[in-house]
């Protein structure tokens, strides 16, 4: 059986409480890093091949161990190329250099505005350079998400890069149906929005959403960030994004106080929820995937390069953000889009993206298996917690859960206290010993000096 290791923060079939989920971070910081690492997990699964989750954190300890136990590193990457994100691809550069197996790319990205200048970029090129070296030599070709990036990666000279998209849109093979279902959006209309932090206060989203809210009465907004969950669960805003209250997930927002917003920790509920609305609009690529997986359909605001190259290659109606008015309406956007070519053409998509699949020597469940049914009715079996919503109650279970989880936490922070109060006091002890040990040994003559020296003076002193 062949074996895969695939970096994402969970494997799809763990079933998190909320609390925990929140605690551990098992979203990687953006809950659309599970769509496309869930939707891998599910490509790349076949009766001869094993898919293990390693989880984001990149031990470079560990590349012997890895070399020896896996037939290949798979790693689905997002916006991996920009400045914040370059510390991390620095250690994961370390850590493929140390590899002696394949290592394949699932749809990188660099982040530059919706103009696509790279000069933001222009430092971390070294960086940049470093990881794909690495990478080609252990793989056939990167597989990028857009134009983009295969202009960046080719001017940096690098010539074995494929556009490929990303894997979250290959969640159903080759079958992708989205239709309206309603000629027109109406008052009684079921609309997500999602959108980040920087469109929301920077690019002017919060306004368009502002609007949508007093129009449509069941309009709900969906977060994405970890600070996003914390502030719907824990009411927690400490922290520069917690504190921007243009934010829906922001505990002083009317959506707030309507518990009109949620996050979502599992991409299966998720996708569940977003089959019973009407549309969803935003910024957030994967915000939009989701909508699209469910069959529901979605227009992007593209607010930078990551979201437009996805949205062009994909064919997903888009407009920029910064050449949407402030009071469009979604109804405007929702009769403006148009879903043939998205649906017409991801048979050809979905074609090149097995084709290099099949380059790396990665085989998938659509032409090695059986189609991901397995996988689905795995997934049908569990029971993953709904999608965090605000904390405006105070009944009795919402607090019991919180609180039991907030217990335990102090009990098991306790029990650590204490066993390093322990160790600290064993090793004290070892310090001391190892002092006193190290002390210099009187020579024989010093101690018979010490012990004899009174009487000699005194016999001494008598006999003068």
């Amino acid at each position: 059986m062949k074996r895969l290791l695939l970096r994402s923060g969970k494997s799809p079939f763990d079933v998190v409480p909320v609390e925990e989920a929140i605690h551990r971070d098992v979203i990687g910081t953006n809950s659309g890093n599970l769509i496309f690492s869930d939707a891998a997990h599910k490509i790349l699964t076949t009766p001869e091949t094993e898919v293990v989750s390693n989880g984001m954190r990149t031990d470079v300890s560990a590349a012997g161990r890895i070399s020896e136990e896996y037939d290949a590193f798979v790693i689905p990457l997002a916006n991996a190329f920009r400045p914040s994100f370059e510390p991390s691809l620095q250690r994961l550069t370390r850590l493929i250099s140390k590899l002696k197996i394949p290592v394949v790319i699932l749809g990188v990205g660099a982040q530059a505005g919706v103009t696509y200048d790279p000069a933001r970029l222009k430092a971390m090129e070294p960086t940049v350079r470093a990881f794909c070296a690495a990478v080609l030599e252990r793989s056939a070709s990167i597989g990028v998400r857009g134009e983009f990036t295969e202009q960046y990666l080719t001017g940096l000279g690098f010539k074995d890069v494929e556009v490929i998209g990303c894997p979250s849109m290959f969640l159903h093979g080759d079958k992708l149906p989205v239709e309206k279902k309603a000629p027109a959006l109406t008052a009684e209309s079921r609309i997500a929005v999602n959108g980040s932090h920087t469109a929301m206060r920077g690019g002017g989203l919060h306004r368009i959403v502002d609007r949508a809210h007093a129009r449509y009465p069941h309009l709900r907004y969906i977060g994405q960030n970890i600070q996003d969950a914390r502030q719907l669960h824990w009411r927690d805003v400490d922290s520069a994004a917690g504190r921007i209250t243009e934010m829906p997930t922001h505990p002083d927002h009317p959506m707030y106080r309507e518990g009109k917003a949620r996050v979502y920790m599992d991409p299966a509920t998720w996708i569940e929820d977003l089959r019973g609305f009407d549309y969803s609009f935003g910024s957030r690529i994967h915000g939009n995937i989701a909508a699209l997986l469910a069959g529901t359909p979605a227009t992007v605001l593209a607010f930078d390069s990551r979201t437009l190259e996805l949205c062009r290659y994909f064919e997903i109606p888009h407009q920029r953000l910064d050449q949407t008015p402030p009071d469009t309406d979604p109804a405007e956007l929702y009769e403006k889009a148009d879903f043939g070519p998205l649906t017409g053409n991801h048979r050809e998509r979905f074609d090149r993206f097995v084709a290099f699949l099949d380059k790396n020597g990665l085989p998938n469940t659509f032409s090695h298996g059986d189609g991901g049914e397995a996988f689905e009715k795995k997934m049908r079996s569990l029971s993953f917690p709904p999608g965090v919503q605000p904390w405006n109650d105070t009944d009795l279970a919402s607090l019991s859960t919180r609180f039991g989880w907030l217990q335990q936490r102090i009990t098991e922070l306790d029990t650590h206290n204490a066993q390093l109060k322990r160790e600290l006091a064993k090793n004290r002890a070892g310090a001391k010993a190892l002092v006193h040990a190290a002390r210099p040994v009187p020579s024989v003559y010093r101690r018979a000096r010490r012990a004899m020296g009174g009487r000699l003076r005194r016999a001494l002193g008598s006999g003068q």
